[in-house]
């Protein structure tokens, strides 16, 4: 009997525990929706579980007595079903399955220089090169994140664009805002999101001077438009560290800071992961 109440001490001590751990892992807000995120569990197991969706590997955070894929979802993709592929240890592969909803987004008119518009063959080779650089940043893949994943803005100011807004640029429709635009004067010190490992930067045609820190499991921000930057390729960032500052490189209409967040290789709501206001 004595042996029998210990026992079931312990699993409720361990229970309370995993408990404990899970709550501690604080997620994103959940919208499963065009360029939202969804929190998909995948149950308890003693190891974290390996998820993907089609061919990319999925952040999974949690404890044993629960594991949550959190899976961003493409700006374009359609409304309906997707299913994940779930790799629990030696056991076959499972598919879990979870429904992206209809979400409307806003539009936007704006007015720049013709040169970012209409591109000549040059900038526009240079432009299909950075494009190319960048989808490599964001293919890789490091260690999940072992705090939560809540950040904090990168830099104070008010919200001048809204994610997913449809952009029209001197008349001309182009593709959804993928990030937030905070206004704030120019030399206004810009910080890390969340702690992370610098994985690239650089001057680039539309984005100007840009930062992009990888958060783990491929969780990634890029801090754009930079006047200054003031880190380097490998350096690792805790949450706040500063990264460079405000500025009006690249295609902009004022100084401003634009703020992506990528997940699992597409550009999710960063005010997601912001606490609820």
């Amino acid at each position: 009997m004595r042996v029998a109440l210990a026992a079931l001490a312990a699993a409720l001590w361990l229970g309370a525990a995993a408990r404990a751990s899970d709550a501690a892992v604080a997620l994103p807000q959940a919208r499963p929706a065009p360029g939202g995120v969804a929190l998909v569990d995948l149950g308890p197991a003693a190891e974290p579980p390996q998820a993907r969706l089609g061919d990319v590997p999925l952040l999974v955070l949690g404890s044993p007595a629960g594991w949550t894929a959190v899976v961003g979802i493409a700006l374009d993709r359609a409304p309906g079903e997707a299913m994940l592929t779930v790799q629990r240890g030696p056991a076959p592969a499972a598919a879990v399955g979870f429904e992206i909803r209809p979400w409307r987004y806003g539009e936007q008119r704006l007015k720049v220089a013709p040169r970012h518009v209409d591109l000549s063959p040059e900038d526009l080779a240079r432009h299909q090169r950075e494009r190319a650089h960048q989808a490599e940043v964001i293919a890789g893949f490091s260690a999940a994140p072992r705090a939560g994943l809540r950040m904090q803005p990168p830099v104070p100011g008010a919200r001048s664009s809204s994610f997913g807004l449809r952009r029209v640029f001197n008349g001309q429709a182009r593709s959804p805002h993928s990030g937030m635009d905070i206004a704030a004067p120019a030399g206004t010190p810009v910080a890390a999101p969340l702690a992370g490992r610098v994985v690239d930067t650089g001057d680039y045609f539309f984005n100007g001077q840009t930062v992009w820190i990888d958060h783990g499991g491929g969780l990634l921000s890029m801090l754009c438009h930079l006047s200054r930057i003031d880190v380097r390729p490998g350096e690792a960032l805790a949450a706040g560290a500063p990264v460079g500052a405000v500025g009006a490189t690249g295609r902009v209409t004022g100084p401003h800071l634009h703020w992506s967040v990528s997940l699992n290789r597409v550009m999710v709501d960063p005010a997601l992961f912001l606490a609820p206001e």
